[in-house]
């Protein structure tokens, strides 16, 4: 029936559905009658999507529930995508993690557009950050003494970002401690400097908005691992 009405022309359409709801039409019918038209050509609203690519559960396995919690919202609000791990800034994906991929793309829109960015993986962490911090805190480099080479597999990317955000000195405070008060703005706005989507920094996206409410999604799911 869809299909047939569709192709009417307008005033049919219209004059259709006024001659069904004065007739009485079932309330369901005529409901299921209009989620079908297209009344005037155009599109119907659709309505926002419920899907929260980038909260995918960690690779790693263990850690603390409240610090992973944190990871899969930076995430979310970072590397909003299916394959968050792989994805580099504009959206393209890249095969070989075997090291950060180190791609400097144009920056096309925000407060440093016309510069590029190296931001890469599931934490969207320039290649400079990935060096000094995989340096600090990842478990399995290769190599030796000045030619180790520090994997980006998802499971290092992963856990360097675990290690760095659970240590205090790097941070200035202990962030699970403030999680665990509830106190999740001010673990933001610390980070804003870091993840400048999170808030509190020189830019935000449409994921800023909601990243309380993921974190609370997030927080529940870990904790009942």
């Amino acid at each position: 029936m869809a299909n047939w009405y569709q192709s009417q022309s307008d005033s049919f359409k219209k004059e259709t559905l006024k001659r069904l709801i004065v007739g009485g039409v079932g309330v369901i019918s005529l409901m299921l009658l209009l989620l079908s038209l297209n009344i005037g050509g155009k599109k119907p609203r659709s309505l926002p999507s419920t899907s929260l690519n980038g909260t995918q559960p960690l690779v790693m396995q263990g850690g603390d529930p409240y610090i992973r919690a944190l990871m899969r919202t930076i995430s979310a609000s970072e590397a909003n995508d299916p394959r968050p791990y792989s994805i580099i800034y504009g959206g393209k994906q890249v095969s070989d993690l075997k090291e950060h991929p180190n791609l400097c793309v144009p920056i096309v829109a925000g407060p440093n557009v016309g510069n590029c960015t190296t931001a890469a993986g599931r934490y969207q962490m320039l290649n400079i950050t990935w060096d000094e911090k995989a340096k600090r805190y990842h478990p399995r480099p290769s190599g030796f003494l000045l030619w180790k080479s520090y994997s980006f597999e998802p499971e290092f990317q992963d856990a360097v970002v675990h290690a760095w955000l659970s240590d205090p000195q790097a941070w200035g405070v202990n962030l699970s401690e403030l999680l665990r008060q509830g106190k999740l703005n001010e673990v933001r706005r610390r980070l804003s400097g870091t993840w400048t989507s999170l808030g509190y920094g020189i830019e935000t996206n449409s994921m800023t908005g909601q990243l309380p409410r993921i974190y609370q999604k997030m927080l529940r799911e870990e904790l009942q691992r």
